[in-house]
């Protein structure tokens, strides 16, 4: 950043920049309001201005795509491309199929994931893509015609070594299935262009356990750095799809009891906890698309469902938000704190919105950022690519073993640059300040480019 910038100057050219692009403003301040002290410390930072060339991504490409639904009716949607950051990789970031897809979001996502994926240790840079497309409702033939009308124009902007997509909201194995056929149709090339792919063609297992599994790992190490264990802890996990049940899951294995999860409806209470009988049957009940969390009820009594609530103000000792972002707001904040909460593990990407972040670092609980606590699922597509790359397989205990090494280290990196006394360490800006130091510096290395 330019010298002497403020962290309000530096903000006030970014919104002037990108107008009405909220969530991206969301994200940047979040980053920014650790990083610029620390180029302010570090001046040949801010003399090539690093920050400003991290906060502008590569390019942003939007295009048309035109399908026909099962009635032979045209529907035009709007696909994007947004390849942030390739310093230390290819560009690697989800797809997300949503009708709240615009450019604002996927750049908040492409940032963040740029960061995220530093993290990791692994060589893979940032990006994001998606559509305003909405699956909710569409037949099987529906979705899988989009997907190719969708693939037939992203095709030309990724490759093994250039962007390698992953799933996100709304795109799943199946949808990951059809893009990498018809890319594979486009290209007549079989390359790891696709990851969280089926284990048939090139995919990798723990993939979909990998996000879930590693918001509790780096929970559980918080909790170890300060002495304490998740063992006997009540777990609010809100969602209900792969991140939430694989969390929930994960806190099980660790003698922790969740006891909530949620949809767009609402949220299940069930103050017996959630066992893993119980995951199963939601796993299977939520593989059909528009199943919802409220037939929780009727299956298991002593449940309760509370349609059009979140589930932050229930008794609990841990809270895991892995459904969107700015779900948990202030209030959702203030109610876990005077419930007992004494940790939080983002399983989403920027689930809590910056009053929530304000309110548990005041309170100096343990507070874990996504692009720390959730990077496992990227993780995990990492260890896929390079799966692909040496056309290798790597057996589960060998890659559970990797997934948990990487989540200790991104939690040891942390630690090393969010030391604050007192025993309290600020995991926001130990993730914000390792995630930009390793990217800065090789851009620092590969000049004015």
């Amino acid at each position: 950043m330019a010298d002497g910038m403020s962290l309000s100057g530096f903000m006030d050219w970014i919104v002037d920049r990108n107008p009405g692009e909220t969530e991206f403003h969301q994200a940047v301040y979040e980053v920014a309001r650790n990083v610029v002290p620390f180029v302010q410390e570090y001046p040949v930072y801010a003399k090539i201005r690093v920050l400003e060339r991290m906060a502008e991504p590569d390019r942003v490409i939007s295009f048309r795509v035109v399908w026909a639904d099962d009635s032979n009716e045209l529907h035009v949607n709007r696909g994007y491309c947004v390849q942030f950051n390739n310093s230390i990789g290819p560009y690697k970031g989800g797809i997300r199929f949503h009708p709240s897809v615009n450019q604002s979001v996927l750049k908040f996502l492409g940032f963040e994931q740029t960061l995220k994926n530093s993290l990791t240790g692994l060589p893979m840079g940032g990006g994001k893509g998606g559509a305003d497309f909405d699956p909710k409702g569409r037949s099987q033939h529906e979705i899988m015609k989009f997907c190719q009308s969708f693939m037939t124009e992203l095709y030309r902007h990724i490759g093994a070594t250039i962007d390698v997509p992953a799933g996100d909201i709304g795109v799943g194995a199946r949808e990951i299935g059809y893009m990498f056929g018809q890319y594979k149709r486009l290209t007549n090339a079989f390359e790891g262009v696709l990851t969280g792919k089926g284990l048939e063609y090139g995919g990798s297992l723990l993939r979909p356990e990998a996000t879930g599994y590693g918001a509790v790992y780096f929970l559980e190490d918080m909790l170890g750095h300060r002495g304490d264990a998740i063992d006997g802890k009540r777990a609010a996990i809100s969602g209900s799809g792969n991140v939430a049940c694989h969390a929930a899951e994960a806190i099980l294995q660790h003698g922790g009891r969740p006891v909530t999860l949620s949809d767009s409806s609402g949220f299940v209470h069930d103050p017996a906890g959630i066992t893993q009988e119980k995951l199963d049957w939601v796993k299977e009940h939520k593989k059909q698309r528009g199943n919802r969390i409220s037939a929780y009820v009727d299956q298991f009594p002593g449940a309760e469902f509370r349609s059009g609530a979140r589930p932050w103000g229930v008794p609990c000792e841990v809270a895991l938000p892995c459904a969107t972002q700015n779900e948990l707001l202030a209030d959702d904040a203030g109610q876990l704190l005077q419930n007992g909460c004494i940790a939080v593990s983002e399983g989403a990407n920027m689930p809590c919105t910056a009053e929530a972040v304000d309110a548990f670092q005041e309170a100096r609980i343990c507070f874990a950022p996504g692009k720390a606590s959730n990077a496992g699922g990227v993780a995990m597509s990492g260890l896929e690519m390079s799966q692909n790359a040496a056309r290798l397989y790597r057996d589960e205990n060998d890659l559970a073993g990797a997934l948990r090494t990487i989540m200790r280290d991104i939690h040891a990196a942390c630690v090393r640059h969010g030391e604050a006394g007192g025993g309290y360490v600020d995991y926001v800006k130990g993730a914000n300040i390792a995630g930009f130091k390793k990217v800065a510096d090789a851009m620092l290395a590969f000049g004015v480019v």
